[in-house]
């Protein structure tokens, strides 16, 4: 069978005059997008230009609700309760619904960021909480999750789950992401992370920081585009992938195929 995987990278991530990264370039690789929704970056006009582009390009679009730290870029642990996590993910969401709908086309899927992406993955109250707000408002909506509480809360709830990889993150042997904070959590040679994502895709393994082989089947490989030299990086590794017979395709084709 023939391995098919999505591609996704977090996109309109500027903020009034601020830009981040090169979202049209990076769109030329994508198959979905998660899409800022004001509270760590992102405005109306960046909100707007960027679902624009999206359907221009046929990318999916997707949420990307954070913890409300626009200083702070969604990475900081802020101290809210699981009600404020469920109303403030709703919020976001329901803001880039808006636009969707205004340019014809829908929100497909929720991915959290920054610092509540890694505490839904650990905290089942944060993960509830998620799912609460994503099942009120579309159960058709996808919770791209790394395994962990948020992805098990989601399929408990009934909802679609895509898993995602990070191919330039580094992995402890439990499968959470090695923290920012912490010395060598990025990996920046584009050889080793392209070899770590056509390995993830392709034999469902990822080499954890430690020497031990992690599990790490994922339907969705996130790119990055904040970084230099990130957008020849996110080139190689979709060329890497088509060399190696791997198909390009959208998240739901993916799951389909898995479900199938």
């Amino acid at each position: 069978m023939t391995p098919m995987i999505d591609l996704v990278a977090d996109l309109g991530e500027g903020f009034g005059a601020y830009t981040m990264g090169d979202d049209k370039a990076l769109l030329e690789v994508l198959t979905s997008a998660n899409v800022a929704c004001g509270f760590h970056a992102g405005d109306p006009r960046i909100m707007d230009a960027t679902v624009r582009t999206c359907v221009e390009k046929q990318v999916a679009v997707g949420a990307h609700p954070s913890f409300p730290d626009l200083a702070g870029f969604g990475r900081r642990a802020m101290d809210l309760t699981p009600d404020e996590v469920r109303t403030d993910v709703l919020y976001q969401i329901g803001a880039l619904q808006a636009f969707a709908a205004a340019h014809g086309t829908r929100v497909h899927h929720v991915a959290p960021h920054g610092r509540l992406g890694n505490l839904v993955a650990v905290r089942a109250d944060y993960a509830r909480a998620v799912v609460d707000a994503v099942a009120a408002l579309d159960e058709s909506l996808i919770v791209l999750a790394q395994d962990g509480e948020l992805a098990d809360a989601a399929r408990a709830r009934g909802l679609r789950v895509g898993i995602v990889g990070i191919a330039d993150r580094a992995y402890r042997a439990d499968g959470t992401l090695v923290p920012r904070s912490e010395p060598g959590a990025v990996i920046h040679e584009p050889e080793e992370v392209a070899r770590r994502t056509l390995r993830m895709v392709t034999e469902g393994a990822i080499r954890s920081v430690d020497g031990t082989d992690v599990p790490v089947v994922c339907d969705t490989v996130l790119l990055h585009g904040d970084s230099p030299g990130a957008i020849a990086l996110a080139r190689r590794i979709r060329e890497r992938l088509l060399a190696a017979g791997v198909e390009i395709t959208s998240l739901d084709k993916v799951l389909s195929g898995r479900e199938a």
